[in-house]
């Protein structure tokens, strides 16, 4: 795959910005979205919303992050530094996704959002009260440039349950009408054929994106890791579509590089372009 062009030594690279939760076992959360953009070439920022007690097999607890600390988070960056996209991750709460979503409108900005809805952990483990689904759908997919959610959060917030084709797209209709520009239907799960199916879906036109589906117990992180590749994409300037499929590629191609990692399930490994070049 072509990547990103890396920013020559000395110059100030693209910067992006991670809303979202740590993972202490290093595989998903802040910490795969840090390791693609450091991969990538681009400056990562972070606002950090929850801090979680996790390794691969689950998530033990998880402490919110007060919302007047996310919020001055993202505004000094803002202020001074420069967001050129952003993308959200695990908020854990109604408190804190109404307060990213009141400090992104006040920023008055111009760059994309990408919003992976995290509402639990590829283990089953809760990532989001149960209250928040509302606030998810009513403040945070508005001011989302593109939504990314797995066939769980799909159903937790469509209430469709993707098994098909037709679904599929019933289900992007649906993620479009709560606001986003563009809604994006992951196949990762959908097991009706070889090819890992995502679709796109801006109001009007669709537009999908087939992978080879690649066969590992190691993919923790993978929604991270994508909705993160999509954000570096949007902020280098890419079109939507374009941006997609560029992160299509990207974590197929961190899932082909996973590793096994403690007694549960492995990351996925954004480490591969070390091997690349440029």
């Amino acid at each position: 795959m072509k990547l990103l062009p890396l920013t020559p030594p000395g110059q100030t690279p693209t910067r992006v910005m991670t809303i979202a939760g740590t993972d202490s076992g290093g595989g998903a959360g802040i910490q795969a979205d840090l390791r693609t953009f450091a991969m990538l070439g681009v400056h990562g920022c972070v606002a950090v919303a929850a801090v979680t007690v996790q390794n691969s097999v689950g998530v033990k607890g998880f402490h919110e992050v007060p919302v007047d600390i996310i919020a001055g988070q993202i505004q000094v960056v803002a202020e001074d530094i420069g967001i050129q996209a952003a993308k959200t991750g695990m908020l854990a709460s109604a408190e804190i996704i109404g307060a990213v979503a009141e400090t992104w409108r006040g920023l008055g900005t111009e760059a994309p959002l990408v919003v992976d809805p995290v509402c639990a952990s590829m283990h089953g483990d809760p990532l989001l009260h149960p209250s928040a689904l509302d606030s998810v759908r009513n403040e945070l997919f508005p001011i989302a440039s593109l939504v990314t959610p797995n066939l769980d959060e799909v159903r937790l917030i469509t209430g469709i349950e993707v098994v098909d084709e037709a679904t599929q797209r019933d289900a992007a209709k649906a993620l479009h009408a709560l606001g986003p520009k563009w809604a994006l239907v992951k196949g990762g799960h959908l097991r009706t054929s070889a090819q890992s199916p995502d679709l796109l879906y801006n109001g009007t036109d669709f537009y999908e994106f087939g992978a080879e589906r690649i066969d590992t117990g190691h993919d923790h992180g993978a929604g991270d890791t994508l909705a993160a590749a999509a954000a570096c994409a949007l902020a280098h300037g890419m079109d939507m579509p374009d941006a997609v499929a560029f992160a299509k590629g990207w974590v197929t191609e961190c899932l082909r590089a996973a590793y096994p990692l403690g007694h549960g399930h492995g990351p996925v490994s954004a480490l591969f372009r070390l091997h690349h070049g440029s």
